[in-house]
């Protein structure tokens, strides 16, 4: 990990302040992730293609790179990426549902 960028911090209330910080830039990241996953609603053709799982498996793969040359839990990583996809799937879908009813 780069420590060069993380703060040494002295209190748990240091501490919390910059999990607070990382929270709501995770937060405006997964929100703009979540665009882009509505557009790609359209560009589908089968609730198939929405649940991709091989681009999935494309995806934990390279969050799991990533998070290895950050230094990261790569459990944790993997983690957390399964269950985001699998609710912006499931996202998707009603957004594939809502385009190919009308």
């Amino acid at each position: 990990m780069q420590k060069s960028n993380i703060e040494t911090c002295t209190n748990i209330v240091d501490v919390r302040r910059n999990i607070d910080s990382i929270d709501k830039e995770l937060v405006a990241l997964i929100a703009k992730r979540g665009a882009y996953v509505k557009q790609a609603a359209q560009f589908k053709a089968t609730t198939a293609e929405v649940e991709a799982p091989k681009r999935v498996d494309q995806v934990i793969e390279k969050v799991t790179s990533i998070a290895l040359a950050e230094g990261a839990n790569i459990c944790v990583i993997e983690a957390v990426w399964r269950s985001m996809i699998s609710a912006f799937i499931e996202a998707e879908k009603e957004e594939f549902a809502k385009i190919t009813s009308t």
